[in-house]
């Protein structure tokens, strides 16, 4: 009985429902020993001095690190592979612990005691001494001349800067006629807060360092905290234990190198970091706040005649993903609207800001909102409807990118847009809301997204997986591929079922905690990659392990190999149907035959060299009161073309999940700074409006099943395309109910008041 494309039951669902699960703090050892670090109260400058005396005689006290004792072994962080190429390898510019204070809250000391409380008296009791130097939080003011500069290698303190051209932008817009529609549109920074804070522990044992963490990419943190310790990579184990959500932040290494280190300063003893809400918020990763300038030019027509895009990605203070992130925004918009004549520039720009880094969504999110907040602004210039401008101007069926070479198989865009609209009645709605004049108004807006599938041809693609047939009939199942609360140990059964015919998920028994020293190796949790990139080596590797199954059986039966399937956990021969014996019977001959004693296992590593186009659209209808510049969104609907849907009911809580995270991204996330000393004014859950289910109407999710071509199963990107398109669908419904274009988001009631004043509907 095939399992992929039911909604079953997640496998770790009874666990996590009775608090079975175990987290990296239900693993340490109780000994451990707790690491507090000093952060800078300083934006910018260096630490001249820290004075430890204080700290070293509180007791409990065990030791005091400071950023004049760390190795001098400079590694980046952000959990990308491994190149070969030293021009493609991540910028290593972090240091265990910083002399160079780049933002305020950088880590310049630790304590390590016996005790939280002592530890935390530790770190107060330290007297740090600043060399003080200006601060930049601007991107674009970052890079003017005389700015101040945070890394020496980096002039105008540009990371990198990368253009696109295609046709003749110059000679396009000479065309008689065109009409002209510019904007400047501002994406906020904001944090992941993922339900768990993350949190490492870390000993030393028979001469390597074990660490256990919170993370999405184990194999990916044994290399950087080998780089930075600079050790031998093979002296380090790391093992990944369930995580509470990381959303991308813990698609970095954030505090393992240190927890490592201290480790090693306390003679192997087992030392522990665990962040606090408000270090999350600061010394994690945010998401990169990205200006963009748009000039679209158009025929009366509405199609596009020349497009110009320039994006500043404001990095904060170190390298972490980088460019990566700016880039693939910049790559969106040739592929989400194509136009022969297009210019764009992208600007990855450092400054006195926390480190920005991998988000659910990696760029799509900010290129989305300011890609569809134009293009509505498009469609009101040349009098067309922004659904109808949308269907006639969007990536077209049989589409290819000339660089990833990815194709549009489908025309899944105007699919899901039709499915959209009728869930939404858009039409009637629309012609309704057009005729409401008074304080209460309501919109319809809606917003689409593309995405891609992995990351090749960008980077290496990989995924290696062994499975071994227990005496029970079953198969264990191991990959690097994580489960980090998305579902993916569930959609990994039921694609080992289906492959090796055992008729029942739960037959698969999915080691879901990788362990860098046994775990096949496998890049981790991102880039919406899991079931797409794992679903070739589990499809390559169950056939493996089917075949050694039936070569076995053929000694046992008499039969063909070819003459032989597995189908519900038995042995069956093809001509009569007949089993001729369960799998169980098979292991138990198989392993105790004193004759021909095989353990059968398979295990194999399968190089991805495609990748895929994942589509879909939100819908959304709002409430606006415009004195009391309030918006209340009441209806919202994502559909998604994420191919064959391997676990529709898992499906629809990813969508759901993302759906939350847009609404917040629209309406009231942003991590704030003072100006004047560029500390954070609300790293906490009080003043850091998060999106709750008091914001949130129905979440609707539905789906286009165009299965992808080049897929092990049919399936392509769904964790991070729910988070793109829902913040420009609101912001959209609120310019068709007001008329009053809003450019920045989070659309706040401070902002609507500033927007409506402008545009003359509050008047004092």
């Amino acid at each position: 009985m095939a399992e992929v494309g039911k909604a079953e039951v997640r496998v770790d669902a009874f666990d996590k429902a009775t608090g079975r699960t175990k987290y990296y703090e239900d693993l340490m050892p109780r000994d451990a020993l707790y690491v507090r670090i000093k952060h800078a109260t300083i934006a910018h400058g260096f630490v001249k001095s820290v004075d430890t005396s204080a700290a070293e005689q509180i007791p409990g006290v065990v030791k005091v690190l400071t950023c004049f004792d760390v190795p001098e072994h400079p590694f980046p962080t952000a959990g990308h592979p491994w190149s070969m190429d030293p021009g493609h390898q991540d910028v290593a510019d972090r240091h265990l612990l910083n002399r160079h204070v780049r933002y305020y809250g950088d880590d310049v000391a630790v304590v390590i005691a016996e005790n939280e409380v002592a530890a935390m008296q530790g770190v107060r009791a330290l007297q740090v001494e600043y060399e003080e130097l200006p601060f930049v939080l601007d991107v674009q003011k970052a890079m003017e001349p005389g700015a101040p500069q945070l890394h020496e290698a980096y002039p105008n303190n540009i990371l990198k800067h990368t253009d696109m051209k295609t046709g003749d932008y110059q000679a396009a817009i000479q065309e008689p006629g065109l009409i002209k529609v510019e904007g400047w549109y501002e994406t906020p920074t904001v944090q992941h807060c993922h339900i768990e804070n993350h949190g490492c522990f870390a000993y030393e044992e028979n001469g390597r360092i074990t660490v256990v963490s919170s993370t999405q990419i184990p194999h990916i943190i044994r290399r950087v905290v080998g780089q930075a310790l600079g050790r031998p990579w093979s002296d380090i184990r790391v093992v990944k234990p369930y995580i509470g959500g990381g959303f991308g932040n813990k698609q970095d290494a954030l505090y393992e190198p240190l927890c490592a280190w201290c480790s090693t300063q306390v003679h192997g003893r087992c030392v522990r970091v665990d962040c606090s809400r408000e270090e999350t918020f600061v010394s994690n990763r945010v998401r990169h706040a990205i200006r963009f300038h748009i000039v679209s030019w158009l025929r009366k027509d509405g199609t596009f005649a020349a497009r110009k895009v320039e994006l500043y990605s404001n990095q904060g203070s170190y390298a972490s993903h980088g460019h990566s992130i700016v880039a693939k925004a910049m790559d969106s918009f040739s592929q989400h609207y194509p136009c022969d004549n297009m210019e764009c520039d992208a600007w990855t720009v450092f400054t006195n800001r926390p480190a920005a880094g991998a988000m659910r969504g990696y760029g799509m999110p900010q290129a989305s909102f300011a890609d569809e907040s134009n293009v509505d602004e498009c469609a009101k210039a040349v009098g067309m409807d922004p659904l109808a401008f949308r269907m006639q101007n969007l990536m077209p069926k049989g589409f290819e990118d000339s660089f990833s070479h990815n194709v549009n198989y489908e025309d899944s865009f105007r699919q899901c847009l039709e499915v959209g609209k009728k869930y939404i009645d858009y039409d009637r709605k629309k012609a309704e809301f057009a005729k409401e004049t008074g304080p209460i108004r309501h919109g319809i807006g809606v917003a689409t997204f593309w995405y891609n599938t992995a990351v090749y041809p960008i980077s290496l693609e990989t995924s290696s997986n062994r499975m071994l047939l227990n005496l029970d009939g079953s198969v264990t199942m191991q990959c690097g591929e994580t489960e980090i609360g998305q579902g993916a140990d569930t959609a990994y059964a039921q694609m080992t079922s289906d492959v090796v015919g055992l008729g029942d998920y739960r037959k698969v028994h999915v080691v879901s905690c990788q362990d860098t020293d046994i775990t096949p190796t496998g890049l981790g949790a991102y880039a919406s990659r899991q079931t797409y990139v794992a679903g070739f080596s589990i499809r390559q590797t169950g056939l493996m392990l089917k075949e050694k199954i039936l070569d076995y059986a053929s000694k046992l039966t008499r039969q063909a190999v070819y003459n032989m399937d597995i189908v519900d956990g038995n042995i069956v021969r093809n001509t009569d149907g007949k089993v001729l014996m369960s799998l169980s019977e098979l292991a138990m001959h198989a392993q105790y035959d004193p004759a021909d004693s095989q353990h059968i296992t398979a295990e194999s590593t399968y190089t991805i060299r495609n990748n895929a186009y994942s589509f879909g659209c939100t819908f959304a209808v709002v409430e606006v009161d415009i004195p009391m510049c309030k918006v209340t969104l009441q209806e919202i609907i994502n559909v998604h073309d994420c191919g064959k849907l391997v676990n529709p009911a898992l499906a629809e809580a990813q969508v759901h999940g993302g759906m939350s995270m847009a609404i917040g991204y629209g309406l009231s996330e942003q991590l704030l700074f003072d100006e004047k000393t560029g500390r954070p004014l609300n790293n906490n859950l009080l003043d850091y409006k998060l999106s709750t289910i008091m914001d949130h109407p129905h979440l609707e999710a539905q789906f286009v099943e165009n299965a992808e071509p080049t897929s092990a199963f049919g399936t392509k990107a769904l964790g991070e395309p729910p988070a793109c398109s829902g913040a420009p669908a609101i912001r959209n419904a609120i310019y068709n109910a007001t008329g009053v274009a809003i450019d920045q988001d989070p659309i706040t009631p401070h902002v609507l008041f500033q927007r409506f004043t402008e545009e003359g509907l509050i008047r004092d």
